[in-house]
């Protein structure tokens, strides 16, 4: 048990909150990124990857990225080693890379993880080139299953205790949105990974009702923007 002084100190150690989330997402995720950027007619340039943890992102993306930067506030040992790589507390409001260094800009279920998604989402935006994309996912506070646990237990799915302090910042929908144009960002598009749990079971909701319902049935959201020329 964590002495009750230094709970709040050794709780949120960086290190410690960055190793609860494991470095890596689903590959519902990481194929709802890939879906989006194909919308895209892009060509191949630099892609940083900003809380890439392990790197899995890259080979979801590799038609879209001749160049990829990996963004983490540590170095996850599964991060393959030729990944250039720049160590960075995402909290401090300052990415070490130069203005317009990315043709494409991702966030792949790190935002919760913040203390300021809009000083985060201005720091994406800054690290972009002009008309570059930016893209963030989060967990979907409007799925059913998001929605039933906070009517029952009074947080949303993926803000229990057991994610506590690695997630911390539960964004709606309408919140991304609004970030991403109070940062500038245009053609502002949301998509959903078409992949969540049914209540009270391990299953996934069929395919057929997740393309009819893809809000109420996705465990994750994604919003993308483009930067202005």
């Amino acid at each position: 048990m964590i002495p009750a002084e230094n709970k709040t100190e050794e709780t949120f150690d960086l290190e410690t909150r960055a190793r609860q989330s494991l470095g890596s997402s689903s590959p519902a995720v990481y194929t709802m990124v890939q879906r989006a950027l194909s919308r895209y007619n892009l060509a191949a340039g630099t892609l940083v990857d900003v809380g890439c943890g392990g790197g899995r992102l890259r080979s979801f993306v590799r038609q879209h990225c001749a160049r990829y930067v990996g963004v983490d506030a540590i170095r996850y040992a599964d991060l393959p080693p030729d990944v250039e790589f720049h160590e960075v507390d995402l909290d401090s409001g300052r990415i070490d890379l130069p203005k317009n260094s990315a043709d494409i800009v991702t966030a792949v279920e790190v935002i919760e993880h913040l203390e300021n998604p809009r000083a985060f989402v201005r720091e994406l935006v800054r690290i972009a080139k002009p008309s570059a994309i930016v893209l963030v996912t989060t967990p979907n506070q409007l799925s059913i299953l998001s929605l039933l646990t906070l009517l029952i237990k009074r947080r949303f799915s993926s803000f229990q205790d057991s994610h506590y302090p690695a997630h911390l910042t539960a964004l709606l929908e309408i919140d991304l949105i609004r970030i991403f144009r109070e940062a500038d960002l245009r053609n502002v598009d949301v998509a959903y990974s078409g992949s969540g749990r049914i209540v009270l079971t391990g299953w996934h909701y069929p395919r057929f009702f997740s393309r009819m319902f893809p809000r109420a049935s996705s465990d994750n959201i994604l919003v993308s923007g483009t930067t202005a020329e």
